[in-house]
């Protein structure tokens, strides 16, 4: 973050523990106006606890917090929206009525312009006067974006937004979340989506047993691990590769095989030999994916995870 950055989150040296279980140790952050900063992290890791704790749900056992310059207890509801992970809404309610009750609830008003808005762009204007249990997954998780959306609000947290959501729905949901960072709102996103939290996140956040492990761009995270991912087609596919000098690991794409090169090895010479045995159709010599990075940090137990 820049000198000149306004920060709209900052949390300093916060724990929080349940039990004798520490969720989160001695977090500092800062998360800049009006970007997308992604939460990662494997199941337990800490994040939903975090969220947690930025909304005020849950309260810090040391440390600090601060919400646009203010300490927790003098902020805004309204200033906040929050998607929890885990979805729940009032199913016996209509849908206007319960984004109406929401927005109440959270800004003071109705917000019916926003609601209209954000119901057309969710193409569920038809579904307005039904109820909630009458709706589909997708579509009521469509619903509780709208009810934190809707207030219009400076901040917004959204904890695993894509979960369970085909791929339309995604589109659209994810087109919605630029559509509210280019109108400056700053959102906070937890994902277990690699790839998303490459393309659309500013900043990338990881924690990992409750601690801090990274934190920056993609570009200055991936820079700290430097070029030493190969990026293959050959012949013959992942066989080819067994024994191969100068390789740490191997990650099967199907076609493409992912390897990452020993350290001190030269990436050229590992090219070399591996022609000698088959046909190489493409490479590439590349930073490591966030994917990558992520296994590298929290091991084969994050990596199960991911694909859980």
């Amino acid at each position: 973050m820049s000198p000149n950055t306004t920060a709209s989150v900052e949390l300093r040296n916060v724990t929080k523990a349940f039990a004798s279980v520490t969720a989160v140790d001695d977090l500092t952050l800062t998360v800049p106006e009006g970007s997308v900063y992604g939460f990662i992290g494997p199941n337990g890791s800490g994040k939903s606890t975090t969220m947690r704790m930025i909304v005020n749900i849950i309260r810090p056992d040391r440390g600090a917090i601060r919400v646009f310059g203010r300490e927790l207890s003098g902020t805004s509801p309204e200033l906040i929206g929050y998607l929890p992970e885990e979805r729940g809404l009032y199913r016996k309610m209509e849908v206007r009525s319960l984004l109406e009750f929401y927005s109440q609830l959270r800004g003071g008003r109705k917000a019916a312009a926003e609601i209209d808005h954000w119901l057309k762009k969710f193409d569920l204007a038809g579904c307005a006067s039904l109820k909630l249990e009458s709706l589909s997954k997708g579509m009521s998780q469509k619903v509780q974006f709208i009810a934190a959306v809707a207030p219009a609000p400076r901040l917004l947290i959204l904890d695993e937004p894509f979960t369970g959501l085909d791929p339309v729905s995604r589109d659209v949901l994810q087109d919605a979340i630029l559509e509210l960072r280019a109108a400056g709102t700053t959102i906070i996103l937890s994902t277990h989506d690699m790839a998303v939290a490459e393309i659309m996140c500013d900043y990338i956040f990881m924690i990992f047993q409750g601690r801090k492990v990274l934190d920056g761009t993609l570009a200055a995270i991936q820079d700290q691990y430097g070029a030493d991912t190969l990026r293959v087609t050959v012949d013959g596919g992942a066989a080819m590769l067994a024994g191969l000098p100068g390789i740490e690991r191997v990650r099967d794409l199907g076609r493409v095989q992912e390897i990452r090169v020993t350290p001190g090895a030269d990436p050229q010479q590992t090219l070399s030999t591996l022609l000698e045995r088959t046909k190489i159709t493409s490479f590439s010599l590349t930073k490591p994916s966030l994917h990558e990075i992520f296994v590298r940090i929290a091991g084969p137990a994050a990596e199960a995870a991911q694909h859980a």
